[in-house]
This record gives structure tokens, sequence and C-alpha cells, in this order.
């Protein structure tokens, strides 16, 4: 299968970590040919589709679907029954990140072409295909965020995070003409990159959901700068948002903090493995963003052989269970002056289960347990830039995990 690298001036790359991702899942004809010679060719090979889910796993789910096997048939009947399967795009050329029916607009938008373009790649049909590449033709000619606050970042993290994807998964139809994905790609670089390249100075949830939207982008757009800064952002924050014994006596400071740690992670009444700076503030509301946005980081690195999760697991797995397991009992657990967790459930718990359960054989059994009990029978499926994990990351619920070959 061929694909299309944009013509688009690419900065000169800097090797930030090796690379040890799963070669098994890398697709051997993603070989991209270059439509411009104007452009070098990047140091790094990136593989397509890579942005979340990768071809392997979309082949695997299609698979499971024909089969019509659980959890994944029934998922696949949601979102073909949803709304969002037969959304019509709404393109706007600006929109004020604070003016709640702009952002609404981009947002149905972004998570209608991102429906979509599963559908297609998991039915083989072309309605599918053609609804979202005219949503991301659409949204080519928008020209920027115009708040000119944090929710400018904000919104251009939730919603390049979802726009990413979904084009990484229809730049493998046919139909989609080469000068068309530029226009996508150079309206990202226009509309999006300096609204995610600085980091949000408010809740570590937002510079997560930038870092996760970065990623998604550069892959799209094959830029090597720009992932590698996602993962320098990474770095950087996931210690000053998910808090380990070893880091000390507090969690790391960090920009925004006004050298309050204690105020910044909302007064917690103490420190534990997996508390996340946001767990005290709404009592696993927005934790679940946070966590969510960096394991998807996480994964799309992982899809470009590049191995994050290892290095962060003991973090990230204490963080998940720690919030599974008082989102199932229904109490923080007297680690926050208000004890009462959130009403909101995300499904945004499958990636990072599939990961540390699935490839790596850990045994995470709050998090399971919330996965079957409460995030599957949930009525959400689409929250920003967290949809539809079930469908493209879910485990049958009684199977032994699968050994990394």
């Amino acid at each position: 299968m061929k694909f299309l690298k944009a013509a688009v001036a690419l900065m000169t790359p800097i090797v930030l970590i090796s690379c040890t991702g799963p070669a098994a899942e890398r697709n051997s004809d993603s070989k991209i040919p270059l439509i411009a010679s104007a452009v070098a060719k990047p140091a790094m090979d990136f593989s397509h589709p890579g942005a979340l889910v990768s071809d392997v796993e979309l082949a695997l789910v299609t698979s499971k679907i024909v089969a019509g096997e659980s959890p994944w048939s029934e998922e696949f009947e949601r979102a073909k029954n949803s709304d969002l399967a037969s959304r019509k795009p709404t393109g706007q050329i600006n929109i004020d990140s604070r003016n709640d029916n702009e952002a609404d607009l981009l947002r149905d938008d972004a998570i209608a072409a991102y429906t979509q373009a599963l559908l297609w790649r998991y039915s083989g049909d072309e309605t599918y295909a053609i609804g979202a590449i005219k949503i991301l033709n659409t949204w080519a000619n928008f020209e920027g965020f115009s708040a000119g606050t944090d929710q400018d970042k904000l919104l251009a993290g939730w919603t390049g995070a979802t726009l990413a994807p979904a084009a990484e998964i229809m730049r493998t139809y046919p139909g989609w003409r080469a000068d068309e994905i530029i226009n996508l790609q150079l309206m990202f670089r226009r509309a999006f990159y300096k609204q995610l390249i600085v980091a949000s100075s408010w809740n570590g949830n937002v510079d997560l959901t930038q870092i996760d939207a970065m990623l998604a982008i550069a892959v799209f757009n094959e830029d090597e700068e720009l992932f590698n800064k996602g993962l320098m952002r990474f770095n950087t924050r996931l210690p000053a948002y998910i808090y380990l014994a070893v880091d000390g006596a507090a969690p790391e400071a960090i920009a925004g903090d006004n050298r309050n740690v204690r105020k910044f992670w909302f007064q917690p009444n103490r420190w534990v493995n997996g508390l996340t700076q946001e767990s005290c503030r709404d009592n696993g509301h927005h934790s679940q963003y946070g966590v969510g946005s960096a394991l998807h980081a996480a994964e799309t690195a992982w899809h470009q052989g590049i191995d994050i999760y290892t290095k962060n697991q003991e973090r990230l797995t204490a963080a998940m269970e720690l919030l599974a397991g008082q989102l199932l009992t229904g109490s923080m657990q007297g680690i926050c002056p208000n004890d009462q967790v959130t009403p909101n459930r995300f499904n945004t718990w499958e990636v990072g289960y599939n990961h540390f359960h699935g490839r790596k054989g850990l045994d995470l059994p709050n998090t399971r347990k919330l996965i079957l009990q409460q995030i599957r029978s949930s009525n959400s499926r689409t929250d920003w830039n967290l949809n539809y994990e079930t469908l493209t990351h879910g485990r049958p619920a009684a199977v032994a995990p699968v050994m990394p070959k």
C-alpha cells in the first residue's frame, strides 16, 4: 500500500530516544513516496496509519467484527447507529474557543471524521470514507483559534488529537487526493502548531492533551521535530502530573505551579503512588482526561517504534489502579479533602489496559473490574479526545493476557 508524504518543510531532526517499539506491528509497505523533491527525508521513518491505531490493530478488529465477537461487534454497531456516522461537515474559518457553540462544532466534526474513518476501515463501505474526507477537506480551510487564551490550547489539543488519527486512517484511502492531504497538513501547521508547541500553564491535563495532539499530528505531517518536542514535553510533564514515592516528599515542580506544589495539587491529605495533580481537583473527572491523554501519547509513540511505556510503567499503572479503585468504591480513600468521586466515566481505560495487560501481561485488577463493570456499561463513548477505546483497543472479558513474542 502506498501513501503520500506532505510537501512541507521539515526542520533538522533531534534524536531523543531509541526505537524499541514493536517491529512486528510495523506495516512493511508504509514507505511514502515524496510529492515534492524540495523536502528532505526525515531520519525517522514514520509508520502509517500510526496515530493511536495501527494497521495491524485495525485489521484485527475488522476480523473480530466479521466474526461477531464481543466487545467489538457491539461497539461497531453502536458507532454505526450514532448520529456521528452520518454527520456532515460544518467547517469554520475561525473559532473562538470560549464560545461553546463554536467549540462544539469543531469537536463534533472531529469526532465524526474519526467515527466515519473507523467505520470505513472496519466495514469497507466507501460511504464512510467519502464522508470522513469531506469533513477533513472542509476543515482544511480553517485559519485558527481566536480567543487568545489557554482555552485555545485546550481546544486545539482536544480536536487535533481526534482529527489527526482520523486523517491517518484516511490517508490509506486511494480516493483522497494528494493535494487534499497536503492542504490538511498545511492547516495543521497554520492553525494548530502555535497552539500546541507552547505548554499551557493551566492544569496538567491541558498539557497532556496538547502532547497527545502533537504526536498524532506529527505522524500525519511526518514532522520529526514536532514529534520530538512532544516526547520532551511528555518526559517533563508526566512526573509533574503523576506522583510516585520515589520522587521524594512531594511531586516535581513545573511551570504554572507558582512554587506552591501542594496548592497546585489541590491540597491532598497525603502523597500516595498514582496520585495525579488533579485527583483532588474534582475527584477523578479531569484525571481521566490527563491519564487518558498520556496513554494516547504513549500508544502513538509505540506505533512509531518508540517505547515510552516501559520507562513510565510504574507511574502509569499506579495512576490507573488508584483511580480505578477510587471510582469503583465511590471513595477517594481519604486522600482528598472531598471524598466523593466524580459521577463521570469516560471510555479511556482500554488503551492502557490493552498495553500493560494485553501486551505485557501485567495484572491490573482494579482497571479490569472498572472497564467491565462501569466503563463499557456507561453511555459515554465520545468525550473530546477520548473516543471509542473499547472498539479500537478493547479486549474480551475473560481471556488471559497475550504475552509478547
